[in-house]
């Protein structure tokens, strides 16, 4: 029974690797912002945007806020998160997309990888994390490319479904 119920778990993460073009990989926060809009209007579960570099992640924050002129993406950034925590738990509720450079406790929603590192290292550090989908994504040059081709690998030996688009 834990054999099925493993391979059940393993079966259940879809991983979806984005392969960007060089127009797309110039606007890269243009496409981060499309297809975080995308996941949100096809799917009622939050989406974490994993994102170790600070200045990436401070200019995504920007990005979602105007994202178009009459609408924005509602989003926290994970370290406000923490800092407010400190100061009143009155309000836990959390924004439809997270961006940090964590995985949150118990988060079985959709991430976006932005980082050089497959997704199970997040997953190792944090308590009881399932995702339902990871959304992987590669620049056309060859440290991201030989960075999509490891974690590739290393989420076919787990088992996860894999799939890739050329964007």
């Amino acid at each position: 029974m834990l054999f099925y119920q493993i391979l059940y778990e393993n079966h259940s993460m879809k991983i979806s690797f984005y392969v960007l073009s060089e127009s797309k990989a110039q606007d890269f926060l243009g496409f981060i912002c499309q297809l975080t809009q995308t996941a949100l209007n096809k799917s009622t579960q939050s989406l974490l945007i994993l994102i170790e570099d600070e200045t990436l992640l401070a200019e995504l924050d920007r990005a979602l806020w105007a994202q178009e002129a009459t609408s924005f993406i509602p989003h926290q950034c994970l370290s406000d998160i923490h800092s407010k925590a400190a100061d009143s738990d009155a309000d836990k509720s959390l924004a439809p997309v997270l961006l940090g450079s964590y995985m949150p406790a118990d988060f079985n929603g959709i991430v976006l990888n932005t980082t050089t590192r497959p997704i199970n290292d997040f997953m190792a550090a944090t308590n009881n994390a399932k995702p339902s989908r990871v959304l992987e994504l590669i620049r056309p040059d060859a440290t991201s490319t030989q960075e999509g081709r490891h974690k590739y690998k290393a989420y076919q030996q787990l088992g996860y479904e894999l799939t890739h688009f050329r964007v």
